[in-house]
């Protein structure tokens, strides 16, 4: 029999391997399933933990064989058993997209607690980007628990961030994006930017870090840009439409986490020549 010492040794090696790799993807496709559900009743003030998840147009009760992240989807062509009624490619189009976010963590990461806080923080953009996108709100029940969350995991073995540098980041975020809002409504006499915009800021402060929430917002804003003037060319928008900027910072907030390091090395680089 192995002795303790043996044993997590093994797991070690074990999760040097793609096995690691594979069960991060995994983790991530039943996660990203419990994000579908954030999406769809957090908006609705409902709970996310029950009822069981049920088709939406006939009610029947969504089987656990019938849950499978992204396999479901495909046995039954996108549609629901019982009624046959389309099930949104969303659905597993966001299973997919973290489960693939959770694998890109691992194998760059590897096992450690920023690797699991990396995660956490995917999948909370993931859904309040979503959130934003369908109903141009950001939940305080996400956003304010996820500015401590970001401040606690600080505290963590091998954080790139003090306590201090998260909670600076965190309240300068807020600061500065209540500044532009107010500096804004003076200058336009209407809303530029909702407070949920502000805490999100805060939050992506408080896990990232001041130069990589910087790095999160300039994409956004970037992004944000160039999807406005397309819809200005070519839907015949105006300049007054609004764009759900919580989405644009969810999605530059992923791409951040995943590949902000080398982002900011080079932008440093650049400054230094």
């Amino acid at each position: 029999m192995p002795s303790r010492v043996e044993a997590l040794a093994n797991l070690g090696l074990a999760l040097e391997t793609p096995l690691f790799e594979a069960a991060c993807c995994a983790l991530g496709l039943v996660v990203g399933s419990f994000a579908n559900v954030c999406i769809h009743r957090i908006p609705e003030g409902r709970s996310v933990v029950t009822p069981p998840s049920r088709c939406p147009d006939c009610g029947a009760r969504i089987r656990a064989w019938d849950n499978i992240p992204v396999l479901s989807y495909v046995a039954l062509l996108g549609r629901c058993r019982a009624c046959g009624a389309r099930i949104s490619a969303r659905y597993p189009a966001v299973e997919a997209a973290n489960g693939l976010a959770y694998a890109l963590l691992a194998a760059t990461r590897g096992p450690s607690w920023q690797t699991l806080v990396s995660m956490a923080l995917v999948t909370a953009l993931l859904i309040l980007s979503l959130i934003d996108l369908d109903h141009q709100i950001l939940p305080n029940v996400i956003t304010l628990p996820g500015i401590a969350a970001g401040v606690a995991a600080s505290f963590l073995p091998g954080s790139p961030l003090s306590p201090w540098a998260s909670a600076a980041a965190a309240a300068g975020g807020y600061l500065a994006l209540l500044a532009v809002a107010k500096g804004y409504e003076a200058l336009r006499g209407r809303e530029g930017l909702g407070q949920g915009d502000w805490k999100m800021v805060a939050m992506l402060g408080a896990f990232l870090g001041w130069p990589k929430m910087l790095l999160a917002v300039f994409l956004a804003s970037v992004a944000g840009t160039l999807v406005g003037l397309a819809l200005v060319a070519f839907r015949g928008r105006d300049f007054q439409h609004k764009l759900p900027l919580g989405t644009f910072l969810g999605a530059a907030g992923i791409v951040v986490v995943l590949v902000g390091d080398p982002l900011v090395a080079w932008y440093r680089g650049l400054l230094g020549a």
